[in-house]
């Protein structure tokens, strides 16, 4: 029986079938050898991988010739080749290790999207075999998927864009050849919509007070975080790792502002948020009595957290925690349709139309720029941002006590 070992990568057979040849386990070889490049004087080593079309010693021959070529100064392209399951595995645990992807959910995402739908398609296949054709035919097995409904266009385009990411660092140098070019985003099928007049996932401005006062009769240790929500058009994913207190709050009581640099889905937060902007909020005095009464109910588990919005447990908050508050209070007060906590952003807009609050300012709260030279250009001031949330607070009827 073959004993396996661990060597630049790969596992391969302990002894060498041949100088320099080395069987591999996942079928193939691997090749090695040093040999003097005549051109420069100097060592250079000769590795690569081989298929399983050849035996032993046709992979020793081939060895045999490259240390030639290299000898010669003849070979002038890489004789190394990677397959692409190495490469865009080797290329997350880069992404990793430099902080690129935000957060678990983001690497578990990449993890998904590589085992069921990158790698059985492409894993085999070494880097530079693979074609425009190749692409093209995923692309089209995965149109169909998604067009009978099998997948969402969503689904699809995030394995497309995962897709692209790695061939666009594998074909950095040699961006003409990239086998990507050209292929553009999957189209959503007709009459599928994400969101529909019946189930628009957006509370009409005219249902939030009555919600509002549900859910803190019902669920009031949830009623400032949701109160927040639809008053500011933040994730909950952003919401969740507020700190009100510690070494680096977000919450500064005294001016009456709040600091938006964090994001938190799986695990703990990470030092930036979804979309890369950092904000600074100025909340209106309505608002802030809102947080002070909900951290005077935070009992003594809770209020050794320096989190704002922290769980029972003092740490953070379920990604599913406002599912369960949302459909019982739209139950309760007869909505006939159905919001989920994603309305918390959409809300917000609409709020901020019904009070006619300037579009600029809208986006310098919910952190949602489209215009980005509009911001280039122009600064919101804190008391044009507190102002217009005072706007948006009174249609929305909420208040601390009593």
């Amino acid at each position: 029986m073959a004993k396996w070992v661990k060597r630049a990568r790969y596992e391969m057979a302990a002894e060498a079938s041949r100088p320099g040849v080395w069987k591999l386990r996942t079928g193939g070889w691997f090749v090695r050898g040093r040999v003097t490049d005549e051109k420069t004087g100097r060592q250079r080593e000769v590795t690569a991988a081989l298929g399983d079309e050849r035996d032993a010693d046709g992979a020793y021959a081939w060895l045999r010739e490259e240390l030639h070529r290299v000898r010669s100064g003849e070979a002038q392209k890489p004789t190394s080749r990677t397959r692409f399951a190495e490469y865009a595995a080797q290329l997350l645990e880069r992404k990793i290790a430099r902080g690129d992807l935000l957060g678990a959910k983001s690497v578990d995402k990449w993890k998904y999207t590589l085992e069921h739908h990158l790698v059985p398609a492409f894993g085999a296949t070494y880097l530079d075999a693979l074609s425009h054709d190749d692409v093209e035919t995923w692309y089209d097995v995965t149109a169909k998927r998604v067009r009978t409904g099998e997948i969402s266009s969503a689904s699809a385009n995030t394995h497309l864009a995962i897709l692209r990411v790695i061939l666009n660092a594998a074909f950095a140098r040699r961006p003409a050849d990239n086998p990507i070019l050209g292929i553009v985003p999957f189209r959503r099928p007709p009459g599928v919509e994400t969101y529909t007049e019946e189930a628009p996932n957006s509370l009409r401005p005219a249902d939030v007070p009555r919600f509002l006062t549900e859910m803190r009769a019902t669920f009031p240790q949830h009623y400032a975080m949701v109160t927040l929500g639809f008053a500011t058009g933040l994730r909950p994913s952003t919401l969740r790792p507020l700190r009100r207190t510690g070494p680096t709050p977000d919450v500064l009581w005294e001016a009456s502002e709040l600091l938006i640099r964090r994001s938190q889905t799986q695990g703990e937060a990470v030092e930036r948020t979804k979309t890369g902007i950092r904000q600074r909020l100025a909340l209106p005095t309505a608002l802030m009595d809102i947080l002070r009464w909900h951290v005077e109910k935070l009992d003594e588990v809770q209020l050794a957290s320096d989190l704002l919005f922290p769980s029972e447990r003092g740490g953070y908050r379920a990604g599913s925690v406002l599912d369960k508050p949302f459909r019982h209070v739209g139950e309760a007060i007869g909505l006939s349709y159905r919001v989920t906590a994603r309305a918390m952003r959409r809300t917000f807009q609409d709020l901020a139309r019904a009070a006619d609050v300037r579009e600029i300012v809208t986006r310098s709260v919910s952190g949602h720029a489209t215009e980005v030279m509009q911001y280039h250009y122009s600064t919101v001031a804190p008391d044009e941002q507190r102002e217009s949330l005072a706007k948006v607070i009174s249609i929305m009827q909420v208040k601390a006590t009593g």
